[in-house]
């Protein structure tokens, strides 16, 4: 059986179509993705660094945030990072799942983390969004749009849409 060669994040399914048998995939990185897998790569290189991320975005996805939403948001917000470009380069936005935050009665949160080492906005380091299962994709797209261009979430979006936090003794 003749491979085809593709990257890994071609699909319309970004995230959520692992490489089938006889197929032959690149991940964002340029390296070749085992079978089965979305983007693992089959030659592993502990020596390699990460690839830069601007802003990291960690979406609750444990059993209350994930049943708050109909779809695998994070595949979603990725497919939505892909079409604006911003999948990779200086300004890439990366969405990685969590466990729980333990803020369930906000349903689905987002904790905002920026590369303060690099270009991220301090000001938005350790923000967190709430009710992100009710955002459309024109509100993730005004997000993204917000990140990349360095403004403060809180100044743009407003308090209402951030968990307030408080220390408790």
């Amino acid at each position: 059986m003749a491979s085809s060669l593709i990257n890994s994040h071609s699909s319309s399914t970004y995230g959520s179509n692992p490489v089938k048998k006889g197929e032959v995939r690149l991940n964002e990185m340029g390296s070749e993705v085992v079978e089965g897998y979305t983007c693992k790569p089959k030659d592993f290189d502990a020596s390699r660094p990460i690839m830069h991320y601007k802003t990291l975005l960690l979406l609750c996805d444990d059993e209350r945030c994930g049943k708050a939403g109909k779809i695998d948001k994070a595949t979603h917000l990725r497919d939505i990072l892909k079409d604006m470009d911003l999948n990779k380069g200086e300004n890439r936005i990366k969405i990685s799942r969590t466990g729980c935050y333990g803020a369930c009665r906000y349903r689905q949160v987002c904790q905002v983390t920026e590369n303060t080492q690099a270009n991220g906005e301090p000001k938005n380091n350790a923000l967190w969004l709430k009710h992100t299962h009710q955002y459309t994709d024109d509100e993730w797209r005004n997000i993204f749009k917000l990140l990349v261009d360095g403004k403060i979430l809180v100044n743009e979006l407003g308090d209402e849409a951030f968990i307030p936090m408080k220390v408790y003794s």
